[in-house]
């Protein structure tokens, strides 16, 4: 798939994306908003922890050590996760399964402060954060084939508007039997919304506001793993059934809506395009696992 059938990506939007976290003077500063609101950690966390009264951190890190456990990761193996932000989640990862991680992002202030997250934990022989170019996400160039047992991604893919090159880029740098695990934003129908202009009422302001290149579905994400040259195994809807509120759940919404940082009028519209999509039922989170097939059949440990 040529780039030149995805607009967004001539327009600069991941140049948007960048600026958007970037903590610098012409930044929008949501790196350091998210921080403020969320800590080290930004995705969504595991529905059974969240419906069993556990904190948002316990789901957090149920999420993580799901995933780790269909990378099958194990000590010394060599993972790339893709869009590692303030960096928290990539250090638990490597925690939880012992492997060697390198986070990347487009967003330097974003690698700066998971660079120190790293070094205050005494991870830096673990874990490095490295800085890439907008468009680098398309080939991660930097790697040679076969360079990781595992990619992962948590809420990133969703920023892309290229994702099959991502995913094709991921299959590459993969050793042969290495799995691409990762969770992310998605749409889906739900009650009265059913059509996509229907559902874009919702979707189409959470992707101004938090700067997202359209948000996909559960199939539309396995189909292009699958394109790429993967075999999948898992495309879940974590809140299947239900609206998904998920880390921010409508009783604590004060603090975003009255954040007063850098740019807090973008952030507290961006949380009330998020809340409007989540109450319809129309935004959901969803996770996958899938192998790159190796020449001999492998199995999970």
């Amino acid at each position: 798939m040529s780039h030149a059938q995805f607009p967004e990506a001539a327009s600069g939007h991941e140049a948007k994306v960048r600026r958007f976290y970037d903590e610098g003077p012409d930044g929008e500063g949501a790196g350091l908003a998210y921080r403020e609101l969320m800590g080290d950690v930004w995705h969504h966390g595991a529905r059974e922890v969240e419906e069993s009264g556990g904190t948002v951190a316990e789901a957090a890190l149920a999420m993580q050590r799901r995933l780790v456990d269909l990378s099958w990761l194990r000590p010394g193996h060599r993972a790339l996760d893709f869009g590692s932000g303030p960096g928290g989640a990539t250090l638990n990862m490597a925690r939880i399964s012992g492997a060697y991680f390198v986070g990347l992002s487009n967003t330097d202030t974003l690698s700066q402060y998971a660079r120190g997250l790293a070094a205050a934990a005494r991870f830096e022989n673990r874990v490095c954060f490295v800085t890439i170019g907008d468009d680098d996400y398309r080939t991660l160039l930097p790697w040679p084939d076969a360079s990781f047992d595992a990619v992962t991604f948590l809420e990133s893919v969703c920023h892309l508007p290229d994702k099959p090159a991502f995913f094709a880029a991921a299959h590459r740098v993969l050793k042969p039997g290495g799995r691409l695990v990762g969770l992310d934003w998605l749409q889906r129908p739900f009650g009265d919304h059913q059509t996509e202009e229907q559902i874009r009422v919702f979707t189409d302001p959470v992707c101004e506001h938090i700067r997202l290149a359209g948000l996909g579905t559960i199939d539309s994400y396995a189909a292009m793993m699958r394109a790429a040259g993967f075999e999948v195994d898992h495309a879940v809807d974590e809140f299947a059934g239900q609206p998904c509120w998920g880390s921010t759940p409508p009783e604590d919404r004060a603090a975003w809506l009255t954040y007063s940082g850098p740019s807090g009028e973008v952030f507290q519209d961006g949380k009330r395009a998020l809340d409007a999509a989540r109450g319809a039922g129309v935004f959901t989170i969803g996770w996958w696992a899938a192998t790159k097939e190796s020449a001999a059949p492998r199995c999970c440990p």
